[in-house]
């Protein structure tokens, strides 16, 4: 109970600091980031994310000159206390850095606030280092459950993405005991009441109730190639940008300000570029894409999003992910709808694609459907096109990777 209210806890601030930083770069009172950006005037569009990026540059370099920020999974599964103040200044500069408009994520501040929080309360218990883990784990994945109000999805974060990954080699394997799950349920039930009072519970995307047909389970399935290349072309990207170390010099301050001025910029003729991926999920779902646009942002947001960790800043990767697979999503579905007599429905077909692409970068369909369904909150018998789509782009990855793998020698 106590790690669920220190991830809600974690949660509303992060929120609350993001927000705050939205609305001073845009200079906007009310509305999302997209109708900031969209009503912001030109010099302040590409001024903000440019100072907001030197802040952010800034911030780093100071840190990293004092001491080395763990990630988050080698500080959970790391024997002795976390590096709290790293991990919880780093995660603050991760906001500011998202607020401002950079192509990253913003779950990964609030997962590691909520994991130093939770290190925090703990570190007079007597625990072994199975509970710690174990508690900790739950704390990151409430912590993502807080910001985005998706108890389920938060929990089974923590269950198939983070403890597996801070496991050791004696206690993998172990994710779906009934303690873990009913621990990770718990945490992330409680962060997400917790931070109510903030995020309102609101569900992130607004789903617009279209007429839909139980026929896109099987379209769904179809997507598995294009949500496999997308998704295995984004992790390759993002591993190819992402610096073997992550520097201490100087440079990061104006090299951070160059990709904020850069994608404040382009924001003049997308202004869902800018931010973790939510504006770009919206307009997916709002139907608001031209076959262009959605072309122009599917090459541009992972791009960006590989140009800001070129640089040496951190973020989240969800999103991105997310907002990669809904542009795909709108490609196919508005090339089908204008080429040909066919009709699909765009939000499903997006969301759809989003699931795939999402399922392959962290390697966990089920999470991944639950996620994209949990965000939107459509009809729920749309989670099983999710889950088509997700388990199918994962079969396919799998099958690739099996093939691939060279054959022992005699």
């Amino acid at each position: 109970m106590a790690i669920g209210l220190m991830a809600g806890i974690a949660g509303a601030a992060t929120t609350l600091v993001l927000h705050a930083v939205e609305h001073l770069t845009f200079h906007y009172s009310f509305g999302t980031l997209l109708d900031g950006v969209s009503h912001a005037n030109p010099v302040r569009r590409a001024v903000g994310p440019m100072v907001g990026g030197a802040l952010a540059g800034l911030g780093w370099w100071l840190l990293r000159r004092r001491t080395a920020v763990p990630s988050l999974t080698d500080a959970i599964s790391s024997p002795g206390p976390m590096q709290r103040l790293a991990l919880s200044v780093d995660a603050g500069l991760q906001v500011l850095l998202v607020g401002a408009g950079a192509s990253l994520g913003r779950e990964g501040a609030p997962r590691q606030l909520a994991a130093a929080l939770g290190d925090l309360g703990t570190s007079r218990w007597s625990l072994t280092a199975e509970d710690r883990r174990i508690l900790l784990g739950c704390a990151a994945g409430a912590g993502l459950a807080a910001v985005y109000s998706v108890p389920m999805g938060g929990a089974l974060f923590a269950i198939q993405i983070v403890l597996p990954g801070a496991a050791g080699p004696t206690t993998s394997g172990r994710s779906w005991s009934l303690r873990i799950v009913g621990t990770a349920l718990i945490t992330s039930s409680i962060a997400v009441a917790v931070a109510a009072p903030v995020t309102h519970l609101e569900v992130p995307l607004r789903w617009p109730d279209p007429e839909l047909s139980y026929l896109l389970t099987g379209f769904a399935i179809l997507l598995a190639p294009v949500a496999l290349a997308v998704g295995r072309g984004f992790n390759r990207l993002m591993d190819l940008a992402r610096p073997r170390r992550l520097g201490d010099s100087w440079l990061i301050i104006p090299a951070v300000a160059c990709a904020g001025l850069l994608i404040g910029i382009l924001s003049h003729w997308w202004p869902e570029l800018p931010g973790n991926g939510k504006s770009v999920l919206t307009v997916s779902l709002n139907d608001g894409l031209t076959l262009v646009s959605a072309v122009v942002i599917l090459l541009l947001k992972p791009l960006l999003t590989a140009l800001f960790l070129r640089t040496g800043a951190v973020g989240g990767m969800l999103t991105p992910a997310l907002a990669t697979g809904a542009a795909m999503g709108s490609v196919v579905a508005i090339a089908i709808n204008t080429w040909t007599p066919l009709t699909v429905n765009v939000p499903a077909v997006a969301l759809a694609c989003a699931a795939g692409v999402l399922a392959i970068t962290q390697g966990a369909p089920a999470w991944a459907a639950l996620f994209v369904w949990e965000l939107a909150r459509p009809p729920w018998w749309l989670l099983i096109v999710f889950a088509a789509a997700a388990t199918a782009a994962h079969l396919l990855n799998s099958r690739f990777q099996r093939q691939a793998e060279p054959e022992p020698s005699h």
